[in-house]
């Protein structure tokens, strides 16, 4: 044994891994801990989850709780039961969650109870629609874990204003952006846009998944109205998530779709393809809330096809624009995006690539105010 503490590091879905990457790399130059990475498997299609452990040079998970697919509380009921045993096991000093997926929720609750201190990376983004599972799941993290690990101004405010004690709160940036940064360099190198039949500067990328978009048959196919009038001026690149593709053959819109010639559809990609790819696009189009940080990381255009949005700061300070689902607003907006520069923005605070070293900072330095041991 070190004597050094333990952390363990907890990944379920595909965008915990570009948070979880950069600290896990920044603790180990620090060297203070002793770490393991617990794989929940929230996603466990390749294309969707293994891929970015190579592509984002993270070392193959400890353990592999394997959920899989399932309703909401399936998924949470299944990690709650493999992550207590893991904890139980394992007797870490420390567990570090990221995000808002189910995995995030459900560890953070075993914490809770098992008197285990947890650090919530990006904590305090609130879209305030509880329509929203993932708002659900940000809320119940944030109440239960010792350290908030903040993105952003507005995330603190919104802390606060939940009667958060400061003392758990930690502003450090934007962790997503580190990884970005990182591998732009070699994802620019891999060239994704000649296999997809597209020039550089010279398309757009579009991005759904989100169930208020695809589930809705009426919603679905008005964005598909939509999208068939930007691809006649602009080329589109569309990755298609698993759950998009199956509600696009339930409604009868794969027809539809096909025949619109200046779409390309392909599978979800690896990280550092669809980074490439995303990085040299004149627009995106997305639902995703990741994507809205990385447009405005990279000073591109973005259409944010829903109502609300959990990080502001890309609205107030970055490139994001929301447009909600109705079709006119979001042809509208993507017309005004090709006819000039596309609106401008600047690279928010703590932005900067440095977020993971204050983390590791954060999780070094900090000391608890009461003991809570496994039991």
């Amino acid at each position: 044994m070190s004597g050094r503490p333990k952390i363990l590091h907890v990944v379920g879905a595909r965008p915990n891994f570009m948070k979880i990457a950069p600290v896990m790399q920044a603790v180990a130059r620090a060297g203070f801990a002793d770490q393991k990475l617990v794989h929940t498997g929230q996603h466990y299609d390749i294309a969707m989850s293994d891929v970015f452990f190579t592509d984002l040079g993270m070392p193959v998970p400890d353990i592999h709780l394997g959920v899989g697919s399932g309703s909401h509380a399936e998924q949470t009921a299944k990690v709650l039961v493999g992550f207590e045993r893991v904890c139980l096991d394992e007797r870490p000093d420390l567990v570090v969650v990221a995000g808002d997926v189910n995995s995030t929720l459900a560890c953070s609750l075993d914490c809770a109870k098992l008197r285990i201190p947890c650090a919530h990376v990006e904590a305090g983004l609130r879209s305030f629609d509880m329509e929203m599972p993932e708002e659900v799941n940000r809320i119940v993290t944030d109440r239960l874990c010792e350290i908030l690990l903040t993105p952003s101004p507005d995330a603190d405010e919104n802390l606060r204003q939940e009667g958060t004690d400061p003392a758990r709160i930690f502003r450090v940036g934007n962790v997503m952006i580190d990884t970005l940064l990182a591998h732009l360099p070699k994802a620019r190198a891999a060239g994704p846009q000649a296999r997809m039949g597209v020039e550089p500067g010279r398309y757009g990328v579009l991005t759904l998944h989100r169930p208020s978009n695809v589930d809705d048959p009426k919603v679905f196919g008005g964005l598909v109205e939509a999208l068939g009038e930007i691809q006649r001026h602009l080329p589109m690149v569309f990755p298609v998530h698993p759950r998009t593709r199956r509600r696009m053959e339930d409604f009868g819109l794969g027809p539809r779709v096909a025949a619109l010639a200046g779409l390309r559809l392909c599978e979800p990609l690896g990280y550092l393809e669809f980074l490439g790819l995303t990085a040299d696009a004149k627009l995106v189009l997305t639902d995703s809330g990741g994507l809205q940080e990385e447009t405005t990381a990279l000073g591109i255009p973005c259409l944010t096809i829903r109502e609300n949005t959990e990080r502001p700061v890309t609205v107030s300070e970055g490139t994001n624009t929301l447009v909600g689902v109705d079709p006119r607003r979001i042809v509208e907006e993507a017309m005004r995006a090709l006819s000039g520069p596309g609106k401008a923005g600047r690279v928010p605070a703590l932005w900067d690539g440095g977020a993971s070293e204050r983390i590791a900072e954060v999780l070094r330095t900090w000391k608890r105010v009461r003991s809570a041991p496994v039991t």
